[in-house]
């Protein structure tokens, strides 16, 4: 028999909160926003009907309307909720729905939230139909979105000490919620009290902007929307609430379900690191998809501590100015260029060309320049060696050029070519807008053939900031990062997730450059006593 439901006064409705969302409504008349009340239901006959009518009915004049979708029960679940919406109460709110199959828990918030999205709600709540989570606790959600703006709003069993016990969560499964929320904040970098609850509100901006609909139908739907969540950097905002636990959470293979959550928080990281590619995971973030990496064993850091202060360097494909904004806090002076507006780009820069890096000998330059950095830019040009041999003739007989890439043979990719994978992404190593792909041995190869001699070269961790992006201080994640960087020592062509080549002009006989100058005056140099 199902769970029966707990005494209503065990749970309270905030009236202060719900007359403050009556008076903004009536002040705003149809600018307020719509809001919608997702409920999911699947043999939920015994606990819907009064789950639905403890809605407090004074939450009903800010609700636009209550949308109920039936995962094609086996009882009469649908057919109940068709009842209550023909009564006087609900008929102008209650809106039900039957899926023509079992589509599952993920599948079912599917469809609700599309329903929401083409219906124009602000906002979408779910609630679970067999009364798991306290409807009088609706009001509060709401408050949050509308009132104090968060887009993301979850209801949290964890947030009070006891109260999951006292709301009937067997032990066993509280420690199990606990130790999965751990690991999920861990991997994610987040802090949330729990990750597992069902009671959520998200403003449909966001499910505009994340590929919810990539997601699984199981119930490791609710980790994959807050991974999205988090790649689009709507972090979760957390209310307390009562718990109630019902009937439906006995349908959730508990190991199945932790294996399932577990795989999914790691995924994510990997795809992070550009490992694997997961389209699910690529938001719109409704701006530039680099990040600058700080750590003094990732390319962005060794390319500055490679570039001396108070020299003239040429950026080939800056990009936004992330990494000129690094140098130029060295005392550097940068001129940049990239196909970016310049609007978008760090104004810091001391001159910025947009142009195409493919075709740089359109402009002209004097030989002024100490080093001209190319990161992370040759494997997006179709003709390298041109591009090569353009710069050489842009840097001072005495300067250099430092180039970094992606090593495609790092351990990863061979164990994925074994087993037959070998998939392109958004970011990384294997991004789709790469036209080269380089080894250590064919990196070295192709400056060296193009007027350069090697001078260094380095070679870097896997990005573990960004799979431990909120707790990359701590000890665990230094001492991680050390002993990567003593396997890339040893071997670098099978463990270095980049190789970074600091070379010089092999000769002195390149022509300079004629016309238009597009370097900034070098700084003068002081003449020898």
């Amino acid at each position: 028999m199902p769970t029966p439901i707990k005494p209503a006064f065990r749970y309270r409705v905030d009236h202060e909160k719900l007359a403050h969302l009556k008076a903004m409504k009536k002040k705003m008349g149809a600018a307020f926003p719509k809001v919608g009340v997702l409920v999911v239901a699947y043999n939920a006959s015994d606990l819907l009907v009064s789950t639905l009518k403890r809605i407090p009915p004074e939450a009903l004049d800010i609700i636009d309307q209550i949308f109920l979708f039936d995962d094609f029960s086996t009882d009469n679940t649908f057919e109940l909720a068709q009842e209550l919406s023909r009564t006087d109460a609900w008929a102008k709110k209650l809106r039900p729905y039957r899926n023509i199959r079992n589509v599952g828990y993920g599948g079912n918030q599917k469809i609700g939230f599309s329903y929401a999205i083409e219906s124009g709600m602000d906002y979408v709540v779910l609630l679970h139909g067999d009364g798991q989570y306290a409807p009088e606790y609706l009001p509060d959600l709401i408050y949050e979105a509308v009132v104090k703006k968060h887009a993301v709003v979850f209801g949290s069993r964890m947030m009070e000490r006891g109260n999951a016990i006292r709301g009937g969560m067997p032990l066993y499964k509280w420690v199990g919620n606990k130790v999965l929320t751990f690991f999920e904040n861990m991997i994610l970098g987040l802090n949330l009290t729990e990750f597992h609850s069902g009671y959520r509100l998200y403003a449909t901006d966001v499910l505009k902007r994340i590929p919810y609909l990539a997601n699984v139908d199981g119930f490791s739907f609710d980790t994959e929307i807050i991974i999205q969540c988090r790649a689009l950097n709507e972090i979760p905002h957390e209310i307390a609430i009562p718990t109630f636990y019902g009937d439906e959470i006995c349908r959730v293979n508990g190991v199945a379900y932790a294996a399932q959550v577990c795989w999914a928080v790691l995924r994510y990281r990997l795809h992070q690191v550009r490992l694997i590619h997961e389209p699910g995971f690529n938001v719109d973030r409704g701006g530039g998809k680099y990040k600058l990496k700080g750590s003094r064993f990732s390319s962005h850091g060794t390319i500055v501590s490679l570039v001396q202060p108070g020299g003239l360097v040429l950026d080939v494909g800056c990009g936004m100015g992330l990494l000129a904004e690094r140098l130029t806090d060295k005392g550097v002076r940068v001129v940049g260029i990239d196909s970016e507006p310049k609007e978008a780009v760090w104004k810091g820069l001391a001159k910025y060309h947009r142009a195409d890096i493919e075709h740089i000998e359109q402009l002209k330059t004097e030989r002024n320049f100490d080093t001209v950095v190319l990161a992370d830019v040759i494997e997006h040009v179709r003709n390298p060696q041109t591009l090569l041999r353009n710069v050489r003739s842009r840097v001072r007989p005495t300067g250099k050029i430092v180039a970094s890439t992606g090593n495609i043979a790092i351990w990863y990719y061979r164990l994925s070519l074994l087993l037959g994978r070998f998939n392109y992404g958004e970011r990384g190593i294997l991004d789709e807008t790469h036209v080269h792909l380089y080894t250590v041995q064919s990196f070295k190869r192709l400056i060296e053939q193009n007027g350069y001699r090697i001078q260094n070269v380095r070679y870097t961790n896997l990005p573990f900031e960004l799979i431990f992006q909120s707790i990359g201080k701590s000890l665990a994640i230094k001492a991680l990062d050390y002993v990567y960087a003593a396997l890339v020592r040893l071997w670098p062509a099978f463990f270095a997730y980049q190789i970074i080549i600091e070379a010089e002009i092999a000769g002195l006989e390149a022509s300079r450059g004629e016309g238009l100058i597009v370097g900034a005056k070098a700084p003068p140099r002081k003449k020898a006593a």
